[in-house]
């Protein structure tokens, strides 16, 4: 089963290469917690913190077949109009990208690779508000086909807007 699987992917290509995708590196670009009001903010609360979660994925070529991708989180935990913690983070992949026709790679770049990136990042996340004193904030998995898609559809209208 397996050997017919791995002769319709190499088929599929037409240079008789497997395409691969693998993680050369993975590192923290930017981090920042901010904790404007502690240690009154670590106080408890009657009723839930407001919490704004923004996601943005970036991909920059460094070579032919390397790419880095970078997915950027940031976190607002607000009670009224008083901030209880903003986090920041910026985190990178370098990824080898070999293989795959070029219609994929923009799928590839903003959809599988922040896929493979983001457990990372929202282990980085939680441990950051752990860390500055609140209950460890569990992003909930994100769909990047479905943000991808949005943007595509974003871009079009756009475009679409400048030529009238």
């Amino acid at each position: 089963m397996a050997d017919e699987n791995d002769k319709k992917a190499t088929a599929g290509n037409g240079n008789g290469t497997q395409p691969t995708l693998n993680v050369l590196a993975q590192y923290v670009k930017d981090l920042s917690f901010e904790s404007p009001g502690a240690p009154n903010s670590l106080r408890g609360r009657d009723k839930a913190p407001g919490i704004a979660i923004n996601v943005n994925v970036n991909a920059n070529p460094l070579s032919e077949k390397q790419f880095d991708v970078n997915l950027s989180l940031t976190a607002k935990a607000t009670v009224d109009k008083d901030v209880l913690f903003n986090v920041e983070l910026v985190y990178g992949g370098v990824f080898n990208i070999d293989g795959f026709p070029q219609e994929h790679m923009l799928p590839i770049l903003f959809i599988e690779c922040p896929r493979l990136l983001f457990p990372f990042a929202r282990q980085i996340i939680a441990d950051a508000t752990r860390n500055g004193g609140f209950p460890p904030l569990m992003l909930d998995p994100i769909d990047f086909a479905q943000m991808f898609q949005q943007k595509l559809a974003e871009d079009q209208a756009a475009a679409k807007v400048q030529v009238s």
